[in-house]
């Protein structure tokens, strides 16, 4: 069976969103409830008429599926290891890919997936911060690497470059469509993503997971 394939959609006009509880809001343009996701944030669902998005600069969003159970979900990280000073407590943050990736893994098979089943889109990791060293290759190579690693099926990629992304994903289907931002959409996540960095060591993030099941009832 051939691997599932990126869908990358075009600029469109934005349209006006319906805010419902909750921090959701219902996506007239894509004419499905929305869940949107930060750094350090991650959700999982099986609904048919649920969206997560998410917009990324050099950040790495995973977003997982199984095409058979038909549930998916969307993590969104910063950093690629988890450092040894927060090994410890509440100090092991979803903003770093080695816990966000475990992290959603087991949100999914909890959920009823099937790990042999898991097929795997990666976006995200441009270079869009000056420092010194490349923030959006190290968590390109580290998410690579992850999928390798732990025998998933990688099925789509959209690493690299210079542009910020917005992405769409339905997690009940998989299918993912990503759009390339101008620096100017781009500005305020770019903003978030260097203060980040240079507050590290001093803001704790931490990353909880959210599940979106039929049983729930959007906010209303």
């Amino acid at each position: 069976m051939n691997a599932p394939t990126l869908s990358h959609a075009g600029p469109s006009p934005a349209a006006p969103a319906r805010r419902l509880g909750s921090g959701r809001y219902f996506n007239q343009e894509f004419k499905a409830e929305t869940i949107k996701i930060a750094l350090g944030q991650q959700a999982v669902s099986d609904r048919g008429d649920l969206m997560i998005a998410t917009t990324l600069g050099s950040c790495v969003a995973a977003c997982i599926h199984d095409p058979v159970r038909g549930i998916g979900g969307m993590n969104h990280f910063m950093l690629p290891d988890l450092p040894a000073s927060e090994l410890e407590g509440a100090g092991a943050a979803a903003r770093y890919g080695s816990v966000a990736m475990e992290r959603l893994i087991n949100a999914l098979l909890a959920a009823g997936a099937d790990r042999r089943r898991l097929q795997v889109k990666l976006f995200g990791g441009a270079s869009v911060i000056d420092s010194s060293y490349d923030i959006g290759g190290l968590n390109s190579r580290f998410a690579l690497d992850y999928v390798r690693a732990e025998g998933l099926t990688l099925a789509g990629q959209d690493l690299g470059g210079c542009s910020a992304r917005r992405l769409h994903y339905f997690p009940h289907s998989g299918r993912a469509l990503r759009r390339l931002l101008r620096p100017e959409a781009a500005a305020d996540t770019v903003t978030r993503e260097r203060s980040f960095i240079t507050h590290l060591a001093r803001t704790a993030v931490e990353g909880e997971v959210e599940l979106f099941g039929p049983a729930d009832a959007g906010g209303n």
